[in-house]
C-alpha cells in the first residue's frame, strides 16, 4: 500500500492554510464587521462536522483499544494513574491562578453591574455534585449520550463494551475488526473534515471580532491581561517541568498540538479540537489504548485553564466587591474558596456556560456579589478562547504522562512526527490513514 506524496508547488498545509482563514477573520471582523457577522453559518458547519466524528471516533478507538490489547488491568491502572496526573495539574493552576490574581489586583474599582438576563441564562443551571458526576458517568441510554457527544458517558461505556468484547474470545473477533476498521475511517474522515477547517476557524474569528468589537477588551483589559498572563506562566512552569521530567520533545510536541490548539482557541469548543488531538497524539507516539481513554476522559477531569480561570475569575470579583463594600476576602477564604473549586470543576461535564456555571455557584456559596458573573460575561468569549485551548493543551500532554508512566512511549515515532519518515512509519505499519493525515500537513 502507498500514499502519492506529489505535490503542487502552490500547496499550502493544513496549519498554514488555518493561520491564514484566522488572519482573513480577523480582518473582516474588523473591517466589514455587518457582513462578517453573515459567515457565522461556515462556524457551525464546521462544528457540526467534527460533533458527527466524536461518538464513533472515540467508540472505535478505546474498543480496538482495550479489546485488541487484552489487558483488561491496564485500564484500571491508567485511570488511576491519570487522576492523580489530573488533581495534581489543576491544583497547580489553582494556586498560579489565585497567586497572579492577587498579585495583579484587577478587580479594584471595577463597578460590579450587568446585564440581568446575561445572569439569569447562567444561574438556571447548577454545576453537578461529586455523587452526581459519578451517577451521570453511567449512560442509561447510549444512543442518548452519542447524540449529545457526553464524552465521560461515551468512555465509560466504550471501556466496558471492550471488556465485554474481549471476555468472549473468538465470537468478538468480527467486532473487533469492525472497530479496528471504523477508528480508521474516522481518522481518514476526520482529515476531510479538516480540510473545511481554515473556512469555520476564519468565521468563527470574523464573528468574534465582529460582535465584540475592540472597545469591549478596554472596559475589562486588565481581567483578560491577568489570565492571559497567568496562562501563559502555567503553561511555562507547570507544562514545562512536566515536559522537562519526562523528556519531551518539545519541538515535536508543538508541532503536534498546533492545530488543535488552533480550532481550540478560534471555536471556543474543546469539542472541535477533540478528534484531531486524538489522531496526533497517536502519530506522535501514545499508543491508541492510552490516547483513547485519557484524552476523552480529561474533557471532564483535566480543566486545567477553565479551573485557572476559575480561580482568577472569582477573586476578581471578590476584590470589585471589597471596592464597593469594604468586606475584605482574606486569603484564608480564598484558599477555602480554591479547594472547593478543586472539587466543583470536576462537575461542569455536559453543563450550559460551565465554567460560568461554576463560577456562579461558588460566589453565592461565599457570599459574594453574584452580579460579578454578569460583568464577566461581557467578556468571556474572549477568555474562553484561552481557556479552552489551555485545556486541550493540557489534555494532549497528559496522555505523554500516562504512556510514559506505563512505558509504552513511543520516542522514536514521536520524533519522526512531521517529517518524511513519519509517513514511511506509518506506511510501514499499515496505519495508512495515519500515513496520509501526515502527508497533508507537510
Amino acid at each position: 500500500m502507498s500514499v502519492s506524496t506529489s505535490k503542487t508547488w502552490w500547496h499550502l498545509s493544513l496549519a498554514k492554510q488555518i493561520f491564514l482563514g484566522l488572519a482573513v477573520g480577523v480582518l473582516l471582523g474588523w473591517l466589514v464587521p455587518e457582513w462578517a457577522v453573515k459567515t457565522e453559518f461556515l462556524r457551525s458547519i464546521f462544528l457540526n462536522m467534527v460533533k458527527s466524528i466524536i461518538a464513533p471516533l472515540i467508540f472505535a478507538s478505546i474498543v480496538s483499544g482495550i479489546a485488541g490489547g487484552g489487558d483488561h488491568s491496564k485500564v484500571g491502572r491508567m485511570g488511576i494513574k491519570a487522576l492523580i496526573y489530573f488533581e495534581v495539574v489543576t491544583a497547580l493552576a489553582l494556586v498560579i491562578g489565585l497567586a497572579v490574581v492577587n498579585l495583579i489586583g484587577p478587580g479594584y474599582g471595577v463597578p460590579l453591574k450587568g446585564d440581568a438576563l446575561n445572569l439569569a441564562s447562567v444561574s438556571e443551571h447548577h454545576p453537578m455534585t461529586l455523587p452526581e458526576t459519578i451517577v451521570h458517568a453511567f449512560p442509561a441510554n447510549i444512543v442518548e449520550a452519542m447524540v449529545q457527544n457526553d464524552v465521560l458517558q461515551i468512555v465509560v461505556f466504550s471501556v466496558m463494551f471492550a471488556f465485554a468484547v474481549s471476555a468472549i474470545g473468538e465470537k468478538g473477533k468480527p467486532i473487533l475488526v469492525f472497530c479496528e476498521s471504523l477508528a480508521q475511517v474516522m481518522f481518514r474522515f476526520t482529515s476531510y473534515v479538516m480540510h473545511f477547517a481554515p473556512f469555520g476557524v476564519g468565521a468563527a474569528m470574523a464573528v468574534t471580532i465582529s460582535k465584540m468589537g475592540v472597545g469591549v477588551l478596554a472596559n475589562l483589559g486588565m481581567l483578560i491581561g491577568t489570565l492571559y498572563l497567568a496562562l501563559v506562566l502555567f503553561i511555562v512552569l507547570v507544562f514545562g517541568a512536566v515536559a522537562y521530567l519526562i523528556k519531551l520533545p518539545i519541538k515535536q510536541f508543538i508541532a503536534a498540538v498546533k492545530e488543535p490548539f488552533i480550532l481550540a482557541f478560534v471555536t471556543t469548543s474543546s469539542e472541535s479540537a477533540l478528534p484531531k488531538a486524538m489522531e496526533v497524539m497517536e502519530r506522535f507516539g501514545v499508543p491508541k489504548p492510552i490516547v483513547g481513554f485519557v484524552l476523552p476522559t480529561g474533557y471532564s477531569f483535566n480543566l486545567d485553564g477553565s479551573t485557572l480561570y476559575l480561580a482568577v475569575a472569582s477573586v476578581f470579583v471578590a476584590q470589585a466587591a471589597e471596592s464597593v463594600g469594604g468586606v475584605h476576602f482574606g486569603l484564608g477564604q480564598q484558599i477555602t474558596l480554591m479547594l472547593t473549586l478543586l472539587i466543583t470543576s470536576k462537575g461542569i461535564a455536559a453543563v450550559p456556560r460551565a465554567s460560568l456555571v461554576v463560577l456562579f455557584a461558588a460566589l453565592h456559596s461565599f457570599g459574594l456579589p453574584v452580579e460579578g458573573v454578569a460583568v464577566i460575561f461581557a467578556v468571556d468569549e474572549v477568555m474562553d478562547m484561552a481557556r479552552t485551548s489551555v485545556n486541550v493543551l493540557g489534555n494532549c500532554l497528559a496522555t505523554v504522562v500516562v504512556a510514559r508512566w506505563e512505558g509504552e512511549f513511543d520516542e522514536a515515532r514521536a520524533r519522526l512526527f512531521g517529517t518524511p519518515a513519519e509517513i514511511e512509519y506509518e506506511l510501514a505499519h499499515g496505519d495508512v490513514a495515519l500515513a496520509q493525515a501526515a502527508m497533508e500537513e507537510e
